[in-house]
């Protein structure tokens, strides 16, 4: 059995004034918000255990419109991804995997499916073809690119720092992984046991960025494999993302990125 948790309580300041209002999971993307994208997947896939992690303006997302089971994270505006994640623990109890998914973020199918399939014991969405959206997004792909080293084996050995050239990015990162059933519990007591005001690449427990915990996982032992993607995935981290995807789909070319039917 597999759950998923979207983590979806930030503020989304990059994306306001759409996000004044509502979480960036309600923001809409060519005529339908990112949340609804992602449920219709999670379908397709066979999970209709869905869960949300919810902080600010959760009254946009209607129950009576998306009945899922809802966490807080009333702290959103002085912690980070780790720490809402962390809101809904009790996932994490060994009798499911739990896939975790940001909820500024879009994937066809085929990307949930390698996920889903990939046999690590905490197995993360890895882009090969990362450049052809970063290219799409920014002048300099480096600048925002950051480190992914993979042993032959497929265990991620590396990820989340700065890069200083290209051969330091086998991939990208997208905010979507599966821990499996076996490890969920250790993993939510290996949080637990970091020191709250440790230094995790510049900042206390509260306020990690995700590819810092990660990283902690690999460097603790646990087995964290890519499942490798081609594209077929959008992130809408700011207004000038939303923007470029609107005017691609205004022109039928969005489907060389990110294709809602496959």
């Amino acid at each position: 059995m597999t759950s998923a948790v979207i983590l979806a309580a930030g503020f989304g300041a990059r994306l306001r004034p759409i996000t004044d209002t509502r979480p960036k999971c309600m923001v809409s993307l060519a005529g339908r918000s990112l949340l609804d994208r992602q449920l219709e997947v999670f379908r397709d896939c066979g999970i209709d255990d869905v869960s949300i992690v919810l902080g600010h303006a959760p009254e946009s997302v209607d129950p009576a419109v998306y009945p899922l089971r809802r966490f807080m994270n009333e702290e959103y505006r002085s912690t980070n991804m780790v720490a809402s994640l962390m809101r809904a623990s009790t996932l994490f109890d060994g009798t499911r995997d739990v896939l975790v998914s940001y909820g500024d973020i879009v994937y066809e199918r085929r990307v949930l499916e390698s996920v889903l399939a990939n046999r690590h014991q905490i197995s993360v969405a890895v882009d090969r073809r990362w450049r052809d959206l970063w290219e799409l997004r920014m002048d300099d792909p480096l600048s925002d690119a950051e480190t992914m080293r993979i042993a032959v084996n497929g265990r991620i050995e590396e990820l989340g720092k700065k890069p200083k050239s290209y051969d330091d990015v086998q991939g990208q990162y997208i905010g979507l992984f599966r821990v499996a059933a076996e490890v969920a519990p250790k993993v939510v007591d290996f949080h637990h046991r970091l020191p709250l005001e440790g230094s995790y690449d510049g900042r206390d427990r509260s306020n990690m960025f995700m590819t810092s915990f990660i990283q902690a996982l690999i460097d603790a032992g646990f087995d964290v494999g890519a499942a490798f993607i081609d594209g077929g995935w959008l992130e809408i981290d700011q207004l000038a993302d939303l923007e470029r995807y609107e005017s691609l789909a205004g022109k039928g070319k969005l489907s060389g990125y990110y294709d809602d039917r496959l």
